[in-house]
């Protein structure tokens, strides 16, 4: 399994469900080594109705290994293989055990973090082409769109009863994780607002997170930093967020990006354009020792791009990248 310890702070790529051979061209063009994917929906290389298989990652690894990639994440299984867990429905132990073996797949597949959310509605956004700098297309949220949004699971689910499941989830999962030495990470809900299609959100602000990392104490479960997310609750709770869960050595990797504007209403931004100072983001990891990667996460579309190889994702990683040399420059100075 690769050795997360024995690795710098670095940028990765992630949001990938397929390793094509034009993204094994692009990710080297651009200089990085080390991938992450994101299998939303249960698309490929990844099937399964309730679990992944050992095999399917062992090859997932390799093909990542064979072009001199080093796979450091997988992460978000589709809903559908825990949805009942999140809900409290009939069938969620089932379900657990299916959790169960997927981690111990993982693990024995030597890839070292698996990220989670706990969203079984999923991400909402009331746009998918508003407008940011220049013209280039991406998502938003306005809460009063939304409010009256139809029940998504039948009835009102609330914040006790989705406690309640995370609890029972997570008090099964992280002993198999710490046995199968894989780390979970867990993502933000977004948009963090209370309550969406009568489901509560609990992963939605700073003492949300503390009570999640309290209900099980562990070194195997931690964070999936969406700093994104984070600054859609305010740029405040963000650093707040950050400076907190990176000295307690919570935070396993960052999905580095930003929005413009807080719940209720916001639209994803640029690196540079939105509410934070990303420098300063990246400058605080730095200093917290954070030794994880970053992803360039959501990006805006830009003139010209197609598929997830785009101008749009260069221009991401090449202004973290920068970010991360300039950190890397001063840090041998002071040296």
């Amino acid at each position: 399994m690769l050795d997360l310890s024995a690795l710098p702070m670095r940028i990765a790529v992630g949001q990938m469900r397929e390793l094509t051979d034009e993204n094994v061209l692009f990710i080297k063009q651009m200089g990085i080594q080390d991938v992450q994917f994101n299998f939303v929906g249960g698309a490929p290389p990844l099937p399964g109705d309730s679990r992944w298989e050992y095999m399917d990652l062992v090859r997932l690894r390799t093909r990542c290994e064979d072009v001199g990639f080093r796979l450091n994440a997988s992460e978000i299984v589709p809903t559908r293989f825990y949805d009942k867990a999140m809900l409290g429905l009939p069938g969620r132990d089932e379900q657990i055990e299916n959790m169960q073996a997927t981690i111990r797949n993982i693990g024995k597949a030597g890839i070292p973090i698996f990220g989670y959310h706990w969203m079984p509605n999923s991400v909402w956004r009331t746009s998918n082409t508003a407008p940011a700098r220049g013209g280039a297309k991406t998502t938003a949220f306005d809460m009063a769109l939304a409010e009256n949004a139809p029940l998504t699971h039948g009835r009102v689910f609330t914040a006790d009863e989705m406690w309640a499941n995370y609890e029972y989830f997570i008090k099964a999962i992280v002993p198999v994780a710490e046995e199968s030495g894989v780390h979970l990470a867990l993502h933000p809900d977004d948009p963090p607002v209370p309550s969406l299609g009568g489901v509560a959100r609990i992963m939605r602000n700073f003492e949300g997170f503390k009570r999640a990392m309290e209900v099980v104490d562990s070194p195997n479960h931690g964070l999936d930093f969406c700093v994104g997310s984070w600054s859609e609750m305010s740029p405040a709770e963000c650093l707040k967020g950050l400076r907190y869960f990176a000295e307690q050595g919570k935070i396993f990797y960052v999905h580095f990006r930003d929005v413009l504007g807080t719940v209720p209403k916001f639209r994803e931004a640029f690196i540079g354009e939105g509410n934070l100072d990303m420098f300063e983001v990246m400058a605080i990891l730095k200093e917290a020792g954070f030794n994880g990667f970053l992803i360039d996460d959501h990006v805006p579309a830009m003139v010209g791009d197609s598929g997830w190889a785009s101008r749009s994702r260069a221009f991401a990683n090449g202004q973290m990248t920068a970010y991360l040399e300039i950190l890397n420059r001063g840090e041998k100075k002071a040296a």
